[in-house]
């Protein structure tokens, strides 16, 4: 028997969670400590600076620039809007002739250099809002930064995903944690819900749940090569959750056809028609990301009461059901085929404790112990 702890995936029928809401620059904070949230309501402001637009005005007219200080028509800290007149010469007997040179966006006049002629304009700032992402209450407010959202409910974490935070209604469109979500599963009321499929999600099904509006997919696995018709590109190394989607993907399990754990569809089987919040955001390394499906309750669930967040089991031995988190077998599932006791060097040159483990279409294969997670029944 192995001594080392590995953690699952966290499924949790009712938890208490906190997750930190914070601008990407100074700004205001627009709720107070304990006020209740929707995940829509707006926390905290910020506006970015808008981006600098240099107009030659000199080189445009082909004047010196000491001779265009006269022919403006704005100054510093005028706004302007698109098309309005900058600067104009006087042309032949004053009518003939005029050159003009016009506003290309709208913004403020920030600078004007009579060295180079040239007039600057910053288009106007880009306002950023941040919402709450939960129904909840808020906990600490950070002036200036962002504020902590806390709410309790139920909690699921993937072991990937793609696209950002949404909000939707639970809808489970499959009978059962190892059947296929397809085309033929998405129906037109799909529109702003979470589909919770089984064992897989195909390409087709995709396009349908995209084209049918629904605002994220929860299943087990899909396939590679369907992840990258989804994405048009392949996948990186670097955190994921930025992409522009209209649909976010969570797979619960891997990559392949993986049926979901039956722990985990029953869960999110049970909170049919709830309102949840969901983030495909994943990071492997370090300052691990795990993509989430929060279920907001104002109760814990009758039958269960608090469920536990992770497995049973806290250590490793022969026959333990794994999922392996490195690669080159990221996503893959086995089970636990040797413990050597002995230390031993990996590819990367560092000496640790490692396992065997029996992947599910049989090869047997060597892998550090910290890159194995133990699997929930």
């Amino acid at each position: 028997m192995g001594a080392a702890y590995t953690p699952a995936l966290q499924v949790s029928s009712y938890t208490t969670l906190q997750r930190v809401r914070r601008l990407p620059l100074k700004g205001t904070v627009s709720v107070e400590q304990g006020a209740r949230v929707e995940p829509q309501t707006v926390v905290a402001r910020a506006e970015l600076p808008g981006n600098m637009h240099t107009i030659k005005v000199a080189g445009t007219l082909g004047l010196e620039p000491g001779d265009v200080v006269s022919l403006l028509r704005v100054k510093v800290g005028d706004k302007v809007e698109k098309g309005q007149l900058l600067a104009e010469t006087k042309g032949l007997l004053g009518r003939f002739m005029k050159q003009t040179i016009s506003a290309p966006i709208g913004g403020t006049v920030e600078h004007f250099s009579d060295v180079s002629g040239n007039l600057g304009i910053r288009a106007a700032p880009i306002p950023v809002e941040k919402t709450a992402y939960l129904a909840g209450s808020i906990t600490k407010v950070m002036p200036g930064d962002g504020v902590e959202v806390e709410t309790q409910g139920a909690f699921v974490q993937g072991i990937f995903g793609v696209g950002g935070e949404r909000q939707g209604l639970l809808s489970t469109v499959v009978s059962g944690p190892d059947e296929v979500l397809d085309a033929a599963k998405v129906t037109p009321d799909a529109r702003g819900k979470i589909l919770v499929g089984g064992s897989i999600v195909t390409a087709e099904g995709l396009a349908a749940a995209r084209k049918a509006g629904a605002a994220a997919i929860v299943v087990g696995g899909i396939l590679d090569q369907d992840l990258i018709r989804f994405l048009g590109h392949e996948i990186g190394v670097a955190i994921t959750g930025h992409e522009d989607l209209d649909l976010t993907l969570i797979l619960t399990e891997g990559f392949g056809r993986i049926t979901m754990a039956k722990r985990t569809f029953d869960l999110l089987r049970s909170l049919e028609g709830q309102s949840a919040s969901v983030n495909g955001a994943t990071q492997i390394r370090a300052g691990v990301i795990r993509p989430e499906v929060i279920v907001p309750l104002s109760a814990p669930p009758a039958s269960s009461g608090s469920a536990p967040s992770a497995p049973d089991g806290n250590s490793l031995e022969i026959g333990t059901p794994i999922r392996l988190i490195r690669e080159p077998y990221f996503g893959r599932l086995a089970t636990v085929s040797g413990l050597p006791p002995e230390l031993q060097q990996v590819p990367s040159g560092a000496v640790v404790r490692v396992l065997k483990a029996r992947l599910a279409e049989g090869e047997e294969v060597t892998v550090p112990r910290a890159n194995v997670e133990i699997v929930g029944s």
